[in-house]
């Protein structure tokens, strides 16, 4: 077994079938981080002690005739900002390294452990997890594995970067206004940010509270679905998890499309966007014989509202350290928290009030289709240390309009998977399947027809 390119259910399969033994596919990953990590620089904890102890459990109960899990032996990571039992929790910050460890892990990680798991550390990202790209200051860049000279977006660089690289079948992230579905388009992996409030956020360092969402990376569907599906689950720890009945998607996945209307993000989505992004949304639409456009009202507006939103509560959250502890800041990181602590509370309650008028309108707009196609990003993943862009003729920062796309939809919660497409560059890109709230499985659906018709190149580590 190629450990490298294997997904997270085949693995689980073989080390169930006791093919292959948890401790030796932890101790082949721990190998392949040692290779590797100091080039992509993904990991900022590796948990190899505790690693081995698990993996070692999980053998000793497949040896006693008991099924340890569906995840069984899955070597995983998770962005630092979720608790990791014994380990400080950095959320990307100098600040946090003082902090004390965790002293029980977060409910995500609890439930990937719980479901055979193995977990091997903590992954790199944007300070606070306020950034496109995870060039952070203080823990250095995360490199794209298909170009160590670009960017591997953000703010989940880490973990998208350590599934395109091959070190690890399954990771975590989470989503604020894309930083799932930015870093999992540019890496060339799927990114799942899940409807609002599905999955548990308990044990995780927030960011924008009504904003962020916690999903998996992975670089196949099923494995999409297999952790969606362990990770689903009432939290009294998290309160604005649902009390929704869980779904079980991964039966779902082969019932087809056939019925589901499906369109094209018109208008807004099919602006200030290159040539290949455009392409990459033609390839999935054809794909699936999708030619017909629909109107997401006032995305540009959502987006606005969403940056107030952010800026806001993020803000209010690092109050304290900003007034005291400046320096300490990664200074693209402090310069937007200040802008978002003078931002006049009436700007934060209007964008509140269209916040519910443009859910309303989207709402309308599931009245008529099912599933809606966009690109993920504007661009390919642009240089470590690129400031500039050009979209139209127009010359805008990277760093907040690599969230073009995706902050419209995170904004009402929208369940979003990015999923990869290659450009004509050799560099991935991302499309995003969208659909109503609770409607994840239909997403799932349309991606397992994509993958079953090859529209996703094979992964390949450069």
């Amino acid at each position: 077994m190629n450990l490298e390119s294997a997904n997270a259910v085949s693995i689980a399969t073989a080390v169930r079938d006791r093919k292959i033994s948890a401790v030796e596919v932890t101790q082949a990953a721990l190998t392949g981080i040692t290779a590797r990590n100091q080039e992509l620089n993904c990991f900022t904890t590796i948990t190899a002690d505790t690693a081995l102890q698990d993996a070692a459990r999980v053998d000793r109960e497949i040896a006693a005739g008991k099924n340890p899990g569906v995840l069984a032996g899955v070597p995983f990571a998770v962005k630092n900002l979720f608790d990791i039992r014994g380990i400080t929790t950095l959320a990307g910050a100098k600040i946090n390294a003082e902090n004390p460890p965790a002293t029980q892990d977060a409910t995500a990680v609890a439930k990937l452990k719980q479901a055979g798991a193995i977990l091997l550390g903590g992954l790199n990202m944007d300070e606070y997890a306020y950034g496109f790209v995870t060039e952070n200051s203080h823990y250095g860049a995360t490199h794209n594995p298909h170009d160590l000279n670009r960017v591997a977006g953000g703010s989940s660089g880490g973990s998208a970067a350590a599934v395109a690289g091959g070190l690890l079948p399954l990771t975590l992230g989470s989503d604020t206004n894309g930083s799932i579905r930015v870093p999992a388009a540019l890496c060339g992996v799927f990114g799942f940010k899940p409807t609002y409030g599905r999955l548990s956020r308990a044990g995780v360092a927030l960011f924008s509270s009504s904003l962020d969402h916690i999903g998996p990376f992975a670089r196949s569907v099923e494995d999409i679905a297999t952790a969606f599906d362990v990770l689903q689950g009432e939290d009294a720890r998290d309160a604005v998890c649902t009390k929704r009945p869980v779904e079980t998607c991964l039966p779902q996945l082969n019932r087809g499309i056939e019925g589901l209307r499906i369109g094209i993000a018109g208008d807004y989505f099919t602006e200030k966007a290159a040539p290949e992004a455009l392409e990459a949304v033609k390839k999935v639409a054809d794909a699936l014989s999708v030619n017909n456009y629909v109107n997401i009202p006032e995305a540009a507006r959502a987006r606005a509202a969403a940056f107030v939103v952010t800026a806001c509560e993020g803000a209010n959250l690092h109050l304290d350290k900003l007034r005291n502890r400046p320096q300490d800041f990664d200074s693209a990181t402090r310069d937007r928290f200040f802008a978002g602590a003078l931002i006049p509370n009436s700007w934060y309650i209007q964008a509140q009030r269209f916040r519910r008028w443009y859910r309303d309108r989207v709402r309308e707009v599931f009245e008529n289709v099912d599933v809606i196609l966009a690109p993920t990003t504007p661009i390919s993943a642009p240089l470590i240390g690129q400031q500039t862009m050009i979209l139209d003729g127009e010359e805008i920062l990277v760093r907040p309009h690599l969230g073009l796309f995706t902050q419209p939809l995170s904004f009402i919660g929208l369940p979003v998977l990015s999923v990869p497409v290659w450009g004509a560059n050799g560099l991935p890109l991302g499309v995003q399947l969208i659909a109503a709230p609770y409607h994840e499985s239909l997403i799932l659906r349309v991606a397992q027809v994509l993958e079953n018709t090859k529209v996703f190149y094979d992964r390949e580590i450069h």
